[in-house]
């Protein structure tokens, strides 16, 4: 019998969309990953720490360990306090549980600093999904998931094409039949289509396998 494919290219990122009411999946509801090019895992932590540390090996049960003690200690407003870093291909993926950093317009600039950095944030309970794509200190294209027409950054437009490929609507809607059709498209796979946006840029995708993956974990310090 013929093996099924498919080609959706959704399929592999919706454990990142399980909602809360199903477990939220391994990284819950609130999460961040980050792409890194230019910097090793090592260099990568430091740029969280601020320079105060380079990172302990680990695996993400240690990574979640860590941030869920952060959350309880610090009630939640601080995000998950750590990170887990790993190699993969040109790119270091970095991974914050329970927390939003990243894609801050401030913090992104100062990480991307001399290299490049992609971010995706889930944040259910701000429901602010977020895209941020900067090099060398600029941001160069961001948006909210859910608002793939609301582009901002020097080159806004820059990945154009990728979203058009991932079904994204770029134009405004004009009117309350536009916008209602536009939310239908968006709000349910807002979050996969964010991080298979990321995988054409970078061509790493983030799949669950990648948890499995040794890691350097660090402290995230403010900004």
């Amino acid at each position: 019998m013929a093996r099924m494919t498919t080609t959706d290219p959704l399929a592999s990122f919706q454990w990142l969309n399980m909602p809360e009411g199903a477990g939220g999946g391994p990284l819950d509801v609130i999460f961040s990953v980050a792409f890194f090019r230019g910097l090793d895992p090592a260099q990568v932590v430091r740029r969280f720490s601020r320079g105060d540390d380079s990172g302990q090996e680990s695996d993400f049960d240690g990574l979640d360990e860590k941030a869920l003690e952060f959350v309880h200690e610090t009630h939640g407003g601080d995000g998950g306090g750590h990170v887990g870093v790993f190699q993969a291909g040109e790119w270091c993926v970095a991974i914050e549980p329970y927390g939003w950093m990243v894609t801050l317009h401030e913090v992104v600039t100062k990480l991307s600093r001399g290299c490049e950095v992609l971010a995706v944030t889930r944040h259910d309970y701000a429901a602010e999904h977020s895209f941020a794509y900067a090099i060398d200190g600029t941001i160069v294209t961001g948006y909210r998931l859910r608002h793939p027409y609301d582009r901002y950054g020097s080159d806004p437009d820059r990945l154009n094409g990728f979203m058009r490929e991932l079904g994204m609507g770029l134009d405004k809607p004009a009117d309350d039949t536009e916008w209602d059709a536009v939310w239908d498209t968006n709000h349910d796979t807002a979050v996969p289509r964010g991080f298979a946006l990321a995988a054409k840029v970078t061509g790493v995708p983030f799949t669950s396998d990648l948890l499995g993956r040794p890691m350097l974990v660090g402290r995230i310090r403010e900004r």
